[in-house]
């Protein structure tokens, strides 16, 4: 078998054989620049379409490139606003957190003013019975804060319940709507006395019940009804709701009648626990008797 030669170009001699051939074509087409005119023309009009269409290939490329770059600066700029969307979102929801606690304290603090002459202390909901209404609660008071058994307490616009159960750092509040709850009241306008039941059920329309209303009392829907100065845990005179709905009972004696509370058993944060207790009442006879 024959080898091939190989053929082995010095880098150095092809460079300066390069540039001799360039220097002969510019001395060539100096020289003979009128002959060569029409190999200009012919060699123009095939490369201007040439150059045309690669002009234009470059265009369209760099307008690409600008396209994908203010694409990905958009993009960049549209993940910066959606950051700064999501923490504006954040901070105008703990504004309006702060807002509506700041309402609720307004309220307490109007209410606060409203039974002056009853020494308070505010507590916070921890705790509720799982269903829709307050109707049993936990607060964040106890005795360590002076909390009692039989204290009031109020929240809205009056009556929430009563301190039925209390512990170190809490206490439970029994409201006026749990099915065990009855308060003696009077209306406010013709101080003729009732009781006040409550009824979770009947709470499912927004109302709880009331009885033993005398025949010949002179009242109509929208009535306010307060605590009575009978009562023996209540003190007197705290808004418990208003009357609706009134209805002669069968026996022809006493009617019945609807009321609304004065506070709203579906949302309950914040409380005022009134920390007097209601005196016990003193009978009479065992006055005259002493």
């Amino acid at each position: 078998m024959r080898r091939r030669t190989k053929f082995n170009i010095n880098p150095k001699h092809l460079f300066i054989s390069g540039a001799l051939l360039c220097f002969v074509l510019i001395f060539v087409s100096f020289q003979y620049k009128e002959q060569l005119s029409p190999v200009k023309t012919a060699a123009g009009n095939v490369i201007s379409p040439m150059q045309d269409g690669i002009n234009s290939i470059g265009h369209a490329i760099s307008s690409q490139v600008e396209k994908l770059s203010s694409l990905s600066k958009l993009l960049k700029e549209n993940a910066t606003l959606k950051d700064q969307v999501s923490t504006l979102s954040y901070e105008n929801k703990i504004l309006l957190q702060d807002k509506y606690e700041l309402d609720r304290f307004r309220d307490l603090y109007k209410l606060d003013k409203k039974y002056a002459d009853y020494p308070k202390v505010g507590a916070r909901v921890i705790d509720a019975d799982p269903n829709s209404w307050y109707n049993s609660f936990r607060i964040d008071k106890g005795t360590d804060d002076g909390i009692a058994v039989n204290m009031n307490v109020i929240a809205g616009n009056g009556l929430v319940g009563i301190i039925e159960e209390v512990g170190k750092n809490w206490a439970r509040v029994k409201s006026i709507i749990d099915d065990s709850s009855n308060v003696s009241g009077m209306f406010l306008k013709t101080s003729d006395r009732c009781i006040v039941n409550g009824d979770l059920e009947l709470y499912n329309s927004g109302v709880i019940g009331v009885e033993l209303i005398g025949k010949d009392t002179k009242v109509s829907d929208g009535y306010e009804v307060v605590t009575s100065p009978i009562s023996d845990k209540y003190l007197q005179g705290i808004l418990i709701g208003y009357i609706s709905d009134l209805t002669v009972d069968p026996n022809n004696l006493t009617k019945t009648a609807h009321l609304t509370p004065a506070v709203d058993f579906d949302r309950l944060e914040e409380v005022l626990i009134i920390t007097e207790l209601k005196e016990p009442l003193v009978d009479i006879d065992d006055t005259k008797k002493k």
